[in-house]
């Protein structure tokens, strides 16, 4: 169902209109079954086509925690210069099992990721940041005992002399961190923490960052502020890879957005084109909004 991507207007490679389709013919296709219980067959050529040129893509990923059980089960994923990308899905579809193996946490049984054309699959985390890739956990991604300049000193360990250039870039994104930089990360709130561990991942100046559910466990009002800030970010110039289970919201803000089912990828279009697709809203978004 994929209607190509929407990246505010930049050139971007011409991809398959036909993305996710049932056609037992199909080349490059692949065997799959949806949260509707239909068998399809997923169509690689678009994404073939669409990552040519992509910052970051991964294809054909799988991956697991346990020996001899994937969680991951063939994704394919790019995200382009600039793009902020969203992967929602049903619980246990793999989204942050994605992002995870993307960053070297999980180990990859099969596939690969590149980042410029550069095949980083299985590196370790240390690496991947001084690639300028970074990644945001979901919980326990600040140090509660260190103060928020002390928590963003340590985003460049590996190179501290950039602290002053890169505490100024990250100041302006999020100003309340400047003025309380004395105060222990462990006193705030959960969604300032958020705003503290995004900050710590620019520290290093990522040409992209993985965010896993940065919304998760927010009010709705701070909910609404941190997908602000995400749009900040990426507007700064920064690639975002964003997994929410507030789809809608998450669809609203994105230029592409990706649904994984069982480890796959079940449909990619623009984030709009999703939220507006009925059979994504019937099977996905309202299963979703019931979840949370």
């Amino acid at each position: 169902m994929s209607r190509g991507p929407a990246d505010r207007g930049e050139a971007v490679p011409q991809t398959d209109p036909e993305l996710f389709h049932v056609d037992q013919d199909a080349v490059a296709a692949d065997a799959t079954t949806r949260a509707d219980g239909a068998t399809a067959t997923l169509d690689r050529s678009a994404h073939l086509a669409g990552a040519q040129t992509a910052l970051l893509r991964c294809d054909e990923l799988v991956a697991g925690y346990v020996p001899g059980v994937n969680i991951l089960n063939g994704c394919d994923l790019f995200v382009n210069e600039g793009e902020l990308v969203g992967i929602i899905g049903p619980n246990g579809a793999g989204k942050s099992t994605l992002l995870k193996a993307m960053f070297g946490l999980v180990t990859v049984r099969g596939g690969k990721v590149t980042l410029r054309g550069e095949d980083i699959t299985g590196l370790k985390a240390h690496a991947l940041v001084r690639k300028g890739v970074g990644f945001v956990p979901q919980t326990e991604n600040v140090f509660p005992s260190l103060t928020i300049e002390e928590n963003l000193q340590m985003g460049v360990y590996q190179d501290p002399r950039r602290f002053r250039e890169r505490f100024e870039f990250v100041a302006g994104l999020f100003p309340a961190l400047a003025d309380r930089r004395r105060q222990r990360a462990g006193s705030l709130s959960g969604g300032e923490r958020q705003m503290v561990a995004m900050g710590r991942a620019l520290m290093m100046e990522p040409s992209v960052i993985f965010l896993d559910e940065p919304s998760a466990g927010l009010s709705p009002a701070l909910q609404d502020e941190v997908f602000i800030r995400v749009r900040h970010i990426n507007r700064a110039g920064v690639s975002v890879v964003m997994v929410e289970q507030n789809a809608r919201r998450c669809l609203q803000i994105c230029d592409r957005g990706y649904v994984l089912d069982q480890g796959r990828n079940a449909y990619t279009a623009s984030g709009a084109d999703l939220a507006n697709d009925p059979k994504v809203v019937e099977l996905y978004l309202g299963t979703l909004a019931k979840a949370r």
